[in-house]
């Protein structure tokens, strides 16, 4: 087979070069869950409670409208994942509820 050459066309073009190592920059673990913020949020959640639009969403998951609650979460928080996530949220909240009660 013939060596490979630096060739200015094609998938490998160019001159090849070592990647550079960079430092992890401190704005990447931002929001990373600690101990410590697991707890603050925790704490914040008990003395506030849900927010309006978090009680509709219990109350429709409580009659098992799963899927208008995700549409009614994605419509307030306007992401499908992020409805998702919280729709997760809240069915453990009502089981942790249930749980609790027994």
């Amino acid at each position: 087979m013939a060596p490979r050459y630096e060739l200015a066309v094609g998938l490998d073009k160019g001159h090849k070069t070592t990647p550079n190592t960079l430092k992890k920059r401190p704005g990447k673990n931002k929001g990373a869950s600690t101990k410590h913020n697991r707890f603050v949020r925790d704490l914040i959640r008990e003395v506030a409670g849900f927010s309006p639009y978090e009680r509709r969403a219990l109350e429709l998951l409580r009659i098992s409208k799963d899927k208008r609650c995700l549409k009614f979460l994605k419509k307030r928080i306007g992401d499908h994942d992020r409805a998702k996530r919280k729709r997760e949220e809240m069915s453990a909240v009502l089981q942790a509820q249930r749980k609790a009660q027994k």
